[in-house]
């Protein structure tokens, strides 16, 4: 049977527990031709009734719209021993997500149409996920911005604080131009290259080369990043620019948000990652370099008011910053230790635990995994589930205990910051464009993913 004829194949999911747009529901769906057909709420047994051709008994699990990464490095081209399209896509589908959008800091980085075009082309034969590409800015390659297809790409990238290479805008004639002429979303990394310098070298000064890497947290400090998000914050206001501001550490920074706006209405909005609202800068003495990460993991403050933002609307989209790099390439001094960790198969379940220990509902996991970048972005029928929409949807055992180790991991990498982790619910099937892609451990390895369109 071919992939097209599979395509075709009737899906039900019987009995399901939804989480969508606000409610937990009990609920069964048809799938035909990658749509979602038809939602039983009112009577979900009648999905027997229709007989699909493929039955997946759902009875005590979740379900969820297919989880949308926002933030994702994969490395290919060019940094392939850490990570690749199709290493990183199946992850990611065994933790629940259904569409990502990656990072341009690969090699070469991706600061022309054509080496994006060729991006596009890798993953339309690798991807196991639907997907798509941010351009990345330089000081030097704005009139690229011009050229950009706004129904296929997905943004900007700006890097407002330290990176490799020629990433880091730090021209303000540069900034004021990218901010004014954008035609889609700038998505910014916000620390301010001055401060962490003079924090470098005063805790140089204290203990050499060899900086204890809780130290990390101040020298990425909140200064930094308040500084530098501020920035971006006034220059979207002057130009009315569409900004998204990534990854999000402080509590400071929330100060530059505000709640009760719709986020249909919202011009300016937010992320917060896996990794900083799960570990503390108590918890570098423990995990030292699986922890360094740009943005620095802050206080046990930064880290609660940072849930809370959630909880407020001032934080709008939870993703991974997905950012693998080799144990040799972390496990060394402070200074010659890559900053960055893998995350994206374990996002899901790590934010169904942290529900557990009451942070949040179920149904905010939603709203910030699922609905609100599919919102902010403007994806063409996703992140809901829907009549008509694509069948991005994940399917979760909320009460299958199992450990992170070596064995189940599925990152190139070969490591996880949640090594000996334990957790109390799994992603058992994976659906995307209306096929089983992964189920209780098995890929289909025939599919491949879509590139994501969008409405601007």
């Amino acid at each position: 049977m071919n992939s097209d004829s599979l395509t075709k194949i009737t899906i039900g999911i019987a009995n399901a527990s939804l989480v969508n747009e606000g409610k937990v529901t009990l609920t069964s769906i048809l799938i035909r031709n990658g749509l979602i057909e038809r939602i039983f709420t009112d009577n979900p047994d009648e999905i027997y009734r229709v007989k699909p051709e493929q039955l997946i008994e759902a009875k005590g699990k979740l379900l969820f719209p297919g989880v949308i990464d926002d933030q994702v490095h994969f490395r290919e081209p060019g940094l392939t021993h850490k990570e690749d399209i199709y290493s990183g896509s199946k992850a990611a589908v065994a933790g629940g997500v259904t569409s990502f959008m990656e990072m341009p800091n690969t090699n070469p980085q991706t600061t022309t149409i054509a080496l994006l075009d060729e991006k596009f082309r890798i993953a339309s034969e690798k991807s196991l996920a639907n997907y798509s590409f941010y351009l990345g800015a330089t000081n030097d390659n704005i009139d690229e911005l011009a050229k950009i297809d706004s129904n296929k790409v997905c943004g900007i990238k700006v890097f407002m604080g330290s990176s490799t290479g020629n990433m880091l805008v730090n021209k303000r004639e540069s900034l004021e131009r990218i901010f004014r002429q954008s035609p889609v979303l700038i998505a910014t990394h916000c620390e301010d290259e001055a401060t962490i310098k003079e924090n470098i070298t005063k805790y140089k000064e204290l203990y050499g080369e060899d900086i204890p890497f809780r130290y990390h947290a101040e020298i990425r400090s909140y200064k930094a990043c308040f500084l530098s998000s501020s920035l971006a914050v006034s220059l979207a206001k002057k130009y009315n620019s569409r900004l998204h501001v990534l990854h999000l550490s402080t509590e400071k920074e929330l100060e530059l948000f505000e709640e009760g706006i719709p986020i249909y209405n919202k011009r300016i909005t937010s992320e917060v990652c896996i990794h900083h609202l799960w570990f503390s800068q108590d918890d570098y003495e423990k995990y030292g370099w699986r922890i360094k990460w740009n943005p620095s993991i802050k206080t046990v403050k930064d880290r609660l008011a940072l849930i809370d933002g959630l909880k407020s609307n001032k934080v709008d989209i939870v993703a991974t910053d997905h950012a693998p790099h080799l144990i040799s390439e972390k496990d060394a001094g402070y200074f010659k230790s890559a900053s960055g960790g893998p995350l994206v198969q374990h996002s899901l379940v790590a934010m169904i635990e942290l529900s557990k220990k009451g942070h949040f509902s179920l149904d905010l996991i939603a709203q910030k995994m699922c609905h609100a970048p599919a919102i902010i972005y403007g994806i063409e029928k996703r992140g809901f589930v829907k009549e008509g929409y694509h069948a991005d949807l994940t399917l979760v055992d909320p009460h299958e205990n199992w450990i992170v180790n070596k064995g189940n991991l599925l990152y190139k990498c070969g490591w996880s910051p949640f090594e000996g982790q334990p957790f109390s619910s799994k992603v058992t099937h994976t659906i995307i464009n209306g096929r089983v892609v992964y189920e209780n451990g098995r890929f289909d390895e025939s599919f491949r993913g879509s590139a994501l369109r969008f409405s601007r």
